[in-house]
């Protein structure tokens, strides 16, 4: 006899299949193999000892202060931790529950609700000469050889855009900004590259979305969240995917000092209020993705946490995009000019991955095909 510890298993059916557990038995040991964390801000006192004695009643447990038992103060934060098993089970329970658990047994439910997007590669190409990385700004003819290359590469979607976003941009005309993408939205027209990869407009601009819509992208990257109803219209009438990015201030203010009293909570609001925008307006979950804006209007910290509890953003039902690359945050956690920032850029992508992102934006597609095929192998 000989026993040893496995790792994290992405695919736990599958390992109970290969061992031979009965059909019947896989799916019930399965969601006891998951072990889930919940941080619940603001519990009300009495919610926090009810789900207390519930989550123990079932082998799970809810961290709480000390001083919930004796009421000292009206609410206190807590963390719920169980398999996944315990959490359908207190999901169900907790709905005839007073005191605010009845919202907190739905919120749970969204989290329980299966969700498979395949894993995907956005490369990154620049029509401008002022973005903060020189290794993806192309325009006219080389912008189509990068294009090919790309595709080359093992590209899923590739984002072009002509007006830089980094922090202090200068903003530009929409005249201007279209002189800079119309060549390259005609060859791609003309070329019928559409037929080979899916093409993003990373722009805000109604006119320059419209025109790039027409000449056969089909998906809208908004750093403004969707904030003018006309981008989400014109991605409904093409049909088009709608990227809807988080970022406190805009790309002149957005980096002086941001601030949140909890960036994982004002993002979610954002996000809920956003979607709801977009569905009222025709656009459906499944034409949404969802990206936290990594290092727009963010500390490290924040940049940090939204990474490490990305997993939490899956609960909308949306696709969710990262989009860290070779970015400054990188540079703050160990000193690093932009050109060798791609190790530090493979290790937060693939722990984005990890915790539930499905798109990658990049500037280096190769790398992060190989990289993201080694990953998979590993799970």
């Amino acid at each position: 006899m000989y026993l040893y510890r496995l790792g994290e298993m992405a695919d736990k059916k599958a390992a109970l299949k290969r061992l031979g557990v009965e059909s019947g038995g896989i799916a019930i040991m399965a969601k006891k193999m998951e072990l889930l964390y919940f941080y619940i801000k603001d519990l009300k006192t009495p919610a926090a000892n009810i789900l207390k004695q519930d989550a123990l009643s079932i082998g799970a447990e809810l961290a709480v202060p000390g001083g919930v038992i004796t009421c000292e103060k009206p609410s206190y934060d807590c963390i719920l931790i169980g398999t996944r098993k315990h959490m359908e089970i207190l999901s169900r329970k907790e709905l005839a529950q007073p005191f605010g658990l009845k919202e907190v047994a739905k919120t749970l439910q969204s989290f329980l609700k299966p969700r498979t997007y395949p894993l995907q590669i956005m490369g990154v190409l620049n029509a401008n000469e002022d973005s903060f990385y020189g290794g993806s700004r192309f325009q006219g003819a080389e912008a189509i050889a990068r294009i090919e290359q790309m595709i080359e590469e093992g590209v899923d979607i590739i984002d072009i855009g002509a007006v830089s976003s980094r922090p202090g941009a200068e903003p530009v005309s929409p005249q201007e900004e279209l002189a800079r993408i119309k060549p390259i939205c005609d060859l791609i027209a003309s070329e019928r590259l559409y037929e080979k990869v899916t093409f993003s407009i990373d722009s805000y601009t109604p006119e320059l979305i419209a025109y790039a819509l027409q000449s056969g992208f089909g998906v809208v990257n908004d750093i403004t969240g969707a904030s003018d109803e006309r981008v989400i219209e014109l991605a409904r009438k093409h049909d088009a995917k709608l990227c809807i990015m988080h970022m406190q201030g805009t790309p002149q203010t957005m980096q002086q000092n941001p601030r949140y009293d909890d960036v994982m909570v004002e993002v979610d609001r954002f996000f809920e209020e956003r979607i709801a925008k977009c569905e009222a307006l025709g656009l459906e979950r499944g034409q949404l993705i969802l990206d936290v804006g990594i290092g727009f209007g963010k500390t490290l910290e924040h940049n940090l946490t939204l990474i490490k509890n990305l997993c939490h953003f899956t609960r909308f039902g949306c696709e969710v995009l990262i989009g860290a690359s070779r970015k400054s945050m990188i540079d703050k956690i160990i000193p690093t000019p932009t050109e060798q920032r791609l190790p530090g850029t493979l290790s937060l992508h693939l722990k984005a991955v990890e915790n539930g992102a499905n798109i990658v934006r990049c500037h280096d597609v190769a790398e992060h095909k190989q990289a993201l095929a080694v990953w998979e192998a590993l799970r």
